[in-house]
């Protein structure tokens, strides 16, 4: 075999199994110096071979460790690391190539989230994927039966009675998304007018709201209508329990109306078709509102402003004319009904007040009693408490000097109306002791030169 001929076979040698060929037996020909020139060429061809192997693999490992140049000789290597060692925090390319900036711009690697604020959409089951379940592709909804009309009115009372406490028109918005009224739906409207009109002022205030809060979002006009139509046909029914029920008809219809609840048309519709003469009234009432409350957008004092929201002078004038139409009639229940429904528990002391200073006032005793009647009838049916009453009396204590000077026999009137109380069990015997009392001035004849007993 010639010389080229044995040359081209161990390069291939070389390319195909590289480390086939024994190194030592070369190195014993070089140094007994038998190598001819062409084995020592095919020497020197097969170092920069390897050494480029090394390069290579060194430099897939790590850009930043030690590497071979042509020569096979080292370079780029620090000192003071370990010979061939790979920084396995480090988490830059190890390619050669790139900035230098970490990986993925800092994403990460397999198995984490990835890039801050990257977002990810929903991929699409594949029909073609070994994993594929068709039985989990099945959405499950929870289906609420419609309810009936005869459990409708169970359902819905309880939601508006907890209504009239809280106030919460929100509330009552999520309560009744989770009911399925289905057609029975305008029947919610009906059903909260006829509570409220057999309640408070208040009550019908709160449900005059919720209606216009309803409307719009649960329900249309035409559905606020067809309830409204529906109470009309009932009020035969309503008057029997609450006889004011066609005024306050009215004046529902009319607030709705102007809370663009009911649809403007909704009086002309029933002009000359109306044979029940309730209903009538009805119509009648909230047509003469409408005319006299034209220029207003909102007929908001429809129904008065209810309970702590009155100012306080009003409620003191309330109270005075409450007292003084009791002592002309006499009559307690009705006095009571009336201080129930102005719904202020926490000012009944001015009851007290007022009551205490007008029978300083008065001439005789027959106020007096009157007042001790009234007031015991309070105490015992629990319409006005311990702290309202004994706040009440130590208002009239405070004031008492002044009292005194337009009621000059205020101090001994104070007394008498005092222990009378004590003796119906109307105030306690603690505030029965703090009454102020004042002795009575004395006479030169009497000798203690008119000074005042203490």
């Amino acid at each position: 075999m010639s010389v080229g001929a044995d040359l081209q076979f161990n390069n291939l040698a070389e390319a195909n199994h590289p480390y086939t060929v024994d190194d030592d037996l070369l190195n014993e020909a070089e140094v007994n110096g038998n190598w001819t020139p062409q084995e020592k060429a095919l020497h020197e061809a097969r170092l920069k071979a390897k050494a480029k192997r090394r390069l290579r693999k060194s430099s897939s490992r790590n850009s930043t460790s030690e590497s071979f140049s042509e020569s096979g000789e080292l370079s780029g290597s620090d000192p003071h690391s370990p010979k061939g060692k790979v920084n396995a925090s480090d988490r830059k390319s190890r390619t050669g190539k790139g900035r230098g900036l970490p990986k993925k711009g800092g994403a990460g690697g397999k198995g984490v989230w990835g890039a801050a604020g990257m977002v990810y959409e929903d991929e699409e089951p594949d029909m073609r994927d070994p994993n594929y379940d068709e039985s989990a592709q099945v959405i499950y909804a929870t289906v609420v039966p419609e309810v009936d009309e005869k459990e409708l009115e169970k359902m819905v009372n309880p939601i508006v009675q907890e209504y009239f406490e809280h106030g919460d028109t929100k509330e009552v918005q999520m309560l009744l998304k989770g009911l399925n009224l289905g057609q029975h739906k305008y029947e919610f409207s009906s059903l909260a007018v006829s509570l409220s009109l057999e309640g408070k002022a208040s009550h019908r205030e709160l449900t005059s709201r919720l209606l216009s809060d309803l409307s719009g979002k649960m329900l249309s006009q035409s559905e606020m209508a067809r309830a409204f139509d529906k109470i009309l046909k009932e009020l035969p029914d309503l008057i029997l329990d609450t006889p004011e029920a066609p005024q306050m008809l009215g004046q529902f219809i009319a607030r709705a109306i102007a809370d663009h609840v009911l649809p403007m048309s909704f009086l002309d519709c029933y002009k000359g078709k109306v044979d029940c003469d309730h209903a009538r009234v009805a119509l009648d009432r909230a047509e003469v509102l409408l005319n006299m409350k034209r220029e207003m957008v909102r007929l908001d004092n429809v129904w008065g402003v209810g309970g702590g929201l009155r100012p306080v002078k009003h409620l003191v004038k309330e109270m005075n004319l409450l007292l003084k139409e009791y002592l002309i009639s006499g009559d307690v229940s009705e006095a009571e009904h009336c201080l129930r429904d102005l719904e202020v528990p926490h000012f009944h002391h001015e009851l007290v007040y007022e009551a205490v200073v007008m029978v300083l006032e008065s001439k005789g005793d027959t106020a007096s009693h009157m007042m001790i009647k009234l007031l015991q009838s309070f105490w015992k049916t629990g319409l006005i408490t311990v702290d309202q009453m004994n706040r009440g009396f130590q208002r009239v204590y405070d004031e008492l000097p002044e009292i005194n000077l337009d009621v000059p026999h205020a101090h001994s009137i104070m007394e008498t109306f005092v222990d009378l109380c004590y003796q119906e069990s109307v105030i306690t015997k603690q505030l029965r002791d703090a009454c102020p009392a004042r002795g009575r001035k004395r006479f030169v004849s009497e000798g203690d030169g008119g000074a005042i007993k203490n």
